[in-house]
């Protein structure tokens, strides 16, 4: 019992933070299709339910609707990167990759990813099936990733405009 409270105590700085962003109203969401195919349903949700460019905190979830390996995931992120030629290093971009590597699990239909982007980084959360709690995974990542990530999705270079578009709610 005593291990119990003393990680959850470890662990409720975490926990206090998912539970915060999971009850922030959406900014707006986006349906990733390849083809007849559902890829991910994603949602991006901030404390006020609007979006501000480099306003935090923002939590992009992402709802996978296809079994996709960990390695598919982090190589499709590294393509994101090199398409939009985001202004770091390859260096500091297999460095990322790596941390991502080592956290990221392969996903199924249900499996929900979660990153939570705060003033000065962001945190990984994962649920493996929607009647399953939520729970942060891997260490905090800097700013400088925060905004690589979230850039996927959000910058207005995406690869992915309509859905950038269908996130942030159809402003901007």
């Amino acid at each position: 019992m005593k291990i119990v409270s003393i990680l959850l105590l470890c662990f409720s700085p975490f926990i206090a933070q998912a539970h915060d962003w999971t009850s922030w109203p959406a900014v707006g969401s986006a349906t990733l299709r390849w083809g007849p195919f559902d890829v991910y349903f994603s949602e991006l949700h901030t404390p006020t339910g609007r979006y501000k460019i480099e306003s935090w905190p923002q939590a992009l979830s992402i709802n996978y609707q296809r079994d996709i390996s960990s390695e598919d995931l982090v190589k499709a992120t590294q393509e994101q990167w090199q398409a939009l030629a985001i202004g770091v290093s390859d260096a500091q971009q297999q460095r990322w990759l790596k941390q991502v590597t080592a956290i990221w699990p392969d996903v199924q239909p249900g499996s929900q990813l979660t990153f939570v982007g705060d003033n000065t980084g962001g945190h990984f959360y994962y649920r493996q099936h929607p009647k399953q709690s939520v729970f942060p995974i891997g260490e905090r990542f800097d700013s400088d990733f925060r905004d690589a990530f979230l850039a996927i999705w959000l910058s207005p270079a995406t690869q992915y405009p309509d859905l950038r578009h269908q996130l942030i709610g159809g402003s901007q």
